[in-house]
């Protein structure tokens, strides 16, 4: 991947903000400049450098794998370790991540001579349009899932329980090469899938009843995102029916995700579609959000009429989820997911999976 172009802009943002250097410290963005995985590590760019600093259990390996960094081995104590190197790189104004460190860190990162600059989402405007290499790692991550779901629709049946159905799933991630799951898979029977985001439990899948599956794995370090409700036995014409009007809303939201218009539009005319048919009110989450390193980035898929926030618009490069859902406690739930990539002025979909009602 091309990490050359990251570190540019980067450099281009320092100048803009009048920084020396930048400090990222959060995992997600140590991974999205380097593509190295690690538990503890940061990343400082200057001008100049760019510095990866990680402890001695990743250091061998870093040093091996990035060839154009500067990999630091952290000495102890650590603060004391930074400062040091602060002053070694000339360092006189420093922007750091103030979404992600807490209060203790950025207070014992105070250096005498520099100036400390918090940023929220300093990398947001260039995570929120994906690379055409992030794209093509997206689109075979989506293939993957489809498989995944493909191998565990033969699998369900009355009496399984939702965690060894999601055991299975997550034994399907590994065998086709993912890292593991993007969040906690949900496996929902009956009444729980109500609830948008059930914990999967030790309560056995039923029969005549309907089964949410919102799923997604990591690959190549980039999450995918998956949801479909299927039914058990026979439904009734009630649960057909609105499952038909969920189904409906996401062709509706999907024929908005189009360049230049603003992401909200996709929430307001699903929103719309449901009051029209007497539903509103049971659809109680956002339309979407982005995807990419993490399950949840901007932008948000979410009209808010009370908002002053300037609306998000639609770009090429964008990849996020349209994912409508109604839910009636005690009884029942129903979403469908895709993720949605704007290519060409418009959204497409890469998941193979019809979103008809699967009857088992």
């Amino acid at each position: 991947m091309n990490f050359s172009f990251k570190i540019q802009k980067i450099r281009s943002l320092l100048k803009e903000n009048n920084l020396s250097a930048f400090l990222f410290t959060s995992p997600a963005n140590v991974f999205y400049l380097s593509g190295f995985k690690s538990s503890n590590a940061y990343i400082i760019i200057t001008q100049e450098e760019n510095l990866f600093i990680t402890d001695a259990r990743y250091f061998e390996k870093a040093k091996k794998e990035l060839k154009n960094w500067d990999v630091i081995l952290i000495e102890s104590p650590f603060f004391k370790f930074l400062k040091k190197l602060f002053k070694k790189l000339h360092i006189k104004t420093l922007g750091y991540e103030k979404d992600h460190i807490t209060y203790e860190f950025k207070e014992k990162l105070r250096t005498k001579g520099i100036k400390l600059i918090g940023f929220s989402q300093f990398l947001k405007n260039l995570r929120l349009i994906k690379t055409p290499e992030e794209i093509k790692i997206i689109k075979e991550g989506i293939k993957k899932t489809d498989e995944a779901y493909r191998k565990i629709l033969n699998l369900i049946k009355p009496g399984l329980s939702e965690l060894e159905l999601r055991g299975y799933l997550v034994f399907e991630f590994f065998k086709l090469g993912a890292s593991g799951e993007s969040f906690p898979a949900i496996i929902a029977t009956a009444e729980n899938s109500a609830i948008p985001h059930w914990e999967t439990s030790t309560q056995k899948i039923k029969n005549n009843a309907p089964l949410l599956i919102d799923m997604g794995l990591l690959w190549k370090g980039y999450c995918t995102d998956f949801t479909r409700t299927i039914f058990i036995g026979r439904p009734e014409k009630t649960f057909k029916k609105l499952y038909e009007i969920v189904k409906s809303a996401w062709f509706k939201g999907f024929e908005k995700a189009k360049e230049g218009n603003p992401v909200t539009l996709i929430d307001k005319t699903i929103r719309d579609y449901f009051k029209d048919k007497g539903v509103d009110k049971f659809f109680i989450h956002a339309t979407g959000h982005g995807v990419g390193i993490e399950i949840h980035e901007p932008p948000k898929i979410y009209y808010d009429s009370f908002s002053k926030k300037k609306e998000e618009t639609i770009k090429n490069g964008m990849v996020f989820t349209i994912e409508p859902g109604l839910y009636f406690p005690n009884k029942f739930g129903i979403r469908i997911e895709n993720i949605v990539i704007i290519e060409n002025g418009r959204g497409e979909i890469y998941s193979e999976i019809p979103l008809d009602l699967q009857i088992i």
